[in-house]
């Protein structure tokens, strides 16, 4: 019987130790916990805080600058060939397919949308730019031929390089990485997580995603002021999620934008960072240690932008959108154009909508 209370009393012991022990676990803070506070506490030691156009222009020089190099390489390449791949007429609108190819350069595939029965002389262009997707820049061109592709368009209002070409602008859509056809099999059939397998290899190769995008953002950029027709003095950018962030982006380092709507992707990496998970194509590795998100969109100033806000969009979180309003309006007051900057909100979710923004760019483009 002692034998017996004995096994009893030292498995008693040895249950509470086990629970004692998982408590103890319980109480050491996680890798998520850790980075959680870190981006808390993030420098941000590149902020704005100027309030004159002089300010700002000194600000904006060294913050781009800054930005650059965290970029990594990003230049185009100088030189490159063309290859039509396709060309389909309708109604009101043509639309062909390139492929850009260059040595020591990802092919880089680019939809161009003209208008038909255009005024004559040369035309704005836009660049349009996708967001996530097996679809990529397909559903933005308006490639809507079986039902899957439809109702994606259809959900999002997705096919803005289309619609913006009805509206008279010969749009460049360009197939960002690692999107559409330029998406491996493997991560087709979700067996990968293609944004964060992207992002790791060209860290192993000295580059980011998000440099790498940005490099074939101002590649079709290059590649649309060599097409007849077309005024590249007259260049906006437009883009949804993704591509909202991506507009944000392009627009803040390619000073020939001159107007942006970014739709969807009024959200800051500090919050995002707290996210259990948070997609590497939008990462600029090292960017907190000097600005956010908000920053980015000061270097668009004094070029007018709209923010496109849908009411149920789950993606902006109320009180970091607020913060990320003041930056922004921030830069724009110091430089003397305040209302240059519009932060529209719509009923709606994560989606494009274009009323605010069709005749803003029709204004400023021409």
């Amino acid at each position: 019987m002692k034998a017996l209370n004995r096994r009893w009393f030292l498995g008693g012991m040895t249950f509470a130790g086990l629970a004692r022990a998982a408590d103890e676990l319980r109480q050491v803070p996680t890798v998520h916990d850790n980075i959680r506070a870190a981006a808390d506490e993030a420098a941000l030691g590149m902020m704005f805080k100027g309030s004159t156009p002089k300010e700002l222009a000194t600000w904006q020089k060294q913050f781009r600058a800054k930005v650059a190099e965290l970029l990594g390489p990003h230049a185009p390449p100088p030189k490159w060939s063309t290859k039509k791949l396709s060309a389909a007429e309708f109604a009101d609108f043509t639309r062909e397919e390139f492929l850009l190819n260059a040595k020591g350069a990802a092919s880089l595939p680019v939809y161009v949308l003209r208008p038909k029965g255009a005024r004559r002389g040369r035309l704005p262009v836009l660049l349009c730019l996708h967001g996530h997707g097996e679809f990529g820049h397909d559903a933005v061109a308006g490639i809507d031929h079986t039902p899957e592709r439809a109702a994606n368009i259809k959900k999002a209002n997705y096919d803005y390089a289309r619609q913006l070409a009805r509206e008279g602008f010969i749009t460049v859509a360009p197939c960002m990485r690692p999107f559409g056809r330029r998406l491996d099999a493997g991560s087709r059939k979700g067996r990968t997580d293609p944004c964060a397998v992207t992002f790791v290899r060209l860290m192993l190769l000295g580059q980011t995603l998000m440099g790498a995008n940005l490099r074939d953002c101002k590649w079709a950029l290059d590649f649309a002021a060599t097409l007849p027709g077309v005024d590249i003095d007259r260049c906006g950018c437009v883009g949804l999620s993704y591509g909202g962030r991506m507009t944000m982006l392009v627009a803040a380092m390619d000073l020939r934008v001159n107007a942006a709507v970014v739709s969807g992707a009024l959200n800051v990496m500090q919050e995002r960072i707290g996210l259990r998970y948070s997609c590497g194509a939008q990462v600029i590795p090292g960017l907190l240690k000097h600005g956010d998100t908000p920053e980015l969109g000061g270097l668009i100033a004094p070029r007018p932008c709209i923010w496109e806000i849908g009411s149920d969009d789950g993606l902006i979180i109320p009180g970091w959108d607020e913060k990320m309003k003041t930056r922004i309006q921030r830069a724009y007051t110091a430089s003397k154009k305040p209302k240059a900057v519009t932060f529209h909100h719509f009923k709606g979710d994560h989606r494009w909508d274009g009323t605010k923004a069709v005749p803003m760019l029709k204004r400023v483009l021409g």
